[in-house]
């Protein structure tokens, strides 16, 4: 009987770690070890993307490339991890409930936003987290020109002043105008805890998102907070009210709950700690990868944020690494020393930064370049090839150069 690696998630952190996998057992020239990807969809949703336009377009789909690497796929929803019985529960495509017993288990499941139940009425705000949700939004804004012209209509809240809150307002503006007309008197304004614009990325990076704001007219309310949603608007802590008819909430991510039943040390996001391989810190046959993992990415203290770019290396890592468990060779520390960010600016442009200092390299049209290089081709699954999709999974490659 084949030994089982069982990979809960198909996106990236769930995807590259099939794919590595396969890799190693290819290149041992084993076929007595079956990986298997439990998820809700064989396709991979582009979710750094979800704040632009057309988002029913950015999925790709992976059961071509599953098959021609040999990874087997259930389409389902992991429910239940019993790590002592080493099984996983889950409801099938068919609704009815199931059972998959593993080896090795390699915990993919992503991470969603919070929606804070202290916050009254938060179930009226759109975000940009699942693809579905996002399409709402996008379905929403269209809608927009059949309401009655009113400054609420033609007005945008943000929820929260991070990297997916800052990219949706400044893409804002031309959604908008799309939706309105050109001649529409459009209002964007992101609420933000923080006493400075930007001030979640920090000092360097934020001249960019400054001038880029101004630019696009977009306006901040600075150390505050949203304390209340409903469908015509918000209030904020200080009572103050803003009339918007579209509120989207980026504040908070959390690892998926699936975490929750794995008993381990877990971060203020819910990841579990790993140690250099990827392997849950006290279990023997579970790693977590992507945004379910709390891992060092050097030896200087800085850790994997919950990013597509940190996401690809630790997929690649992980899957190398449980394969290697089985086959019984030396796993690969992980490791990703060198950090970017492309932040989308909208019609203003981007700006790229390296290192965890953030140091501007690029700004305006040529960081727009690279930003959408990244979007549409980077980031996107290689080609349902064997011999490319395998090679391209190797963990010693670096996501950035």
């Amino acid at each position: 009987m084949k030994k089982q690696i069982l990979i809960v998630g198909a996106g990236f952190g769930g995807m590259w770690s099939a794919l590595s996998s396969a890799r190693l057992l290819d290149k041992h020239e084993r076929e007595d070890v079956q990986i298997t990807v439990l998820a809700p969809e064989a396709s991979l949703a582009v979710r750094p993307r979800f704040y632009e336009p057309d988002v029913h377009t950015m999925k790709a789909e992976l059961g071509p490339l599953f098959d021609s690497v040999g990874v087997n796929f259930i389409r389902g929803v992991a429910d239940t991890i019993d790590v002592a019985g080493k099984t996983v529960g889950f409801t099938d495509a068919n609704g009815s409930a199931s059972v998959f017993n593993y080896d090795k288990l390699v915990l993919a499941a992503g991470s969603r936003v919070v929606r804070p139940a202290a916050v009254s009425g938060v179930e009226h705000a759109f975000d940009v987290d699942l693809i579905a949700e996002a399409s709402r939004l996008e379905n929403h804004l269209k809608s927009l020109a059949q309401q009655p012209e009113s400054a609420a209509r033609n007005t945008v809240v943000v929820a929260g002043g991070g990297f997916t809150g800052i990219e949706t307002a400044t893409e804002m503006p031309a959604r908008l105008r799309a939706a309105l007309g050109n001649t529409a008197k459009v209002r964007v304004i992101v609420v933000d805890r923080g006493t400075k614009i930007g001030a979640a990325l920090g000092e360097n990076i934020s001249p960019s998102i400054v001038e880029a704001s101004q630019a696009l007219g977009i306006e901040w309310q600075l150390g505050a907070s949203v304390v209340a949603v409903d469908p015509q608007g918000v209030t904020l802590a200080d009572g103050q009210r803003i009339a918007a008819h579209t509120v989207v909430w980026t504040v908070g991510v959390r690892a998926s709950a699936l975490t929750e039943q794995v008993p381990g040390e877990r971060d203020s996001y819910g990841r579990l700690h790993v140690d250099r391989t990827l392997k849950v810190i006290g279990q023997q046959d579970v790693y977590a990868t992507g945004d379910t993992a709390y891992a060092a990415t050097d030896d200087l203290g800085n850790f994997a944020m919950m990013t597509c770019q940190h996401a690809i290396a630790l997929g690649r890592s992980a899957g190398n690494n449980v394969a290697a468990d089985l086959l019984g060779e030396a796993p690969i520390p992980y490791s990703q020393l060198k950090y970017v960010t492309c932040l989308d600016l909208g019609e203003w442009g981007a700006v790229y930064t390296e290192g965890w200092d953030r140091q501007v390299k690029l700004i305006r049209e040529e960081a727009k370049q690279l930003k959408t290089t990244i979007n549409s081709v980077w980031i996107y699954p290689p080609a349902a090839e064997r011999v490319s999709a395998l090679a391209a999974a190797d963990p010693l490659i670096p996501v950035v150069a």
